[in-house]
């Protein structure tokens, strides 16, 4: 039977010397990131821009809460298209952190559920931060939307 260690327990016990583990990783404050809007007929396609998360932060999870917006209506929540720290565009992901799920009753819905949803990573953002988006399909949408993000920085 082996011991196996952690990258963060690594750098602390196994290393010689011992490296500094980043605050986003051990001993840094959680934060939420917190947005709503209330649609009145919003389209189709319709994009909207909730919150910036900032460069650095490691984020943890998140949820989407809606009102029941109306028939056969989705959303989906992703990033707009931004620069990372070294000033390089990245593309939009109008689904990156949810895919489309179902709007037409009231939910709350988990984001950055997994890891390929986006839960551990870390913003690469230049000042502005990273843009998280809700993006409309399915039906007009009308009623309340939130996003609520859990992020760990200093």
């Amino acid at each position: 039977m082996a011991t196996l260690y952690s990258n963060q327990k690594t750098k602390w016990s196994q290393n010689v010397p011992s490296e500094k583990i980043d605050t986003n990783e051990q001993a840094g404050k959680m934060r939420i990131a917190f947005a709503d809007i209330t649609l009145a007929s919003a389209a189709i396609a319709d994009v909207v821009q909730m919150v910036n998360l900032p460069n650095g932060a490691r984020i943890i999870d998140g949820y989407l809460t809606n009102a029941a917006l109306g028939a056969s209506t989705t959303l989906s929540v992703g990033y707009a298209a931004y620069k990372n720290a070294a000033g390089t565009v990245v593309a939009l992901s109008t689904a990156g952190y949810l895919a489309a799920t179902s709007t037409s009753s009231a939910a709350r819905t988990d984001i950055l559920a997994t890891i390929a949803l986006g839960a551990g990573s870390v913003v690469d953002a230049d000042q502005d931060g990273l843009p998280i988006t809700i993006t409309l399909a399915g039906g007009t949408a009308s009623g309340v939307v939130q996003v609520a993000i859990r992020y760990v920085v200093d």
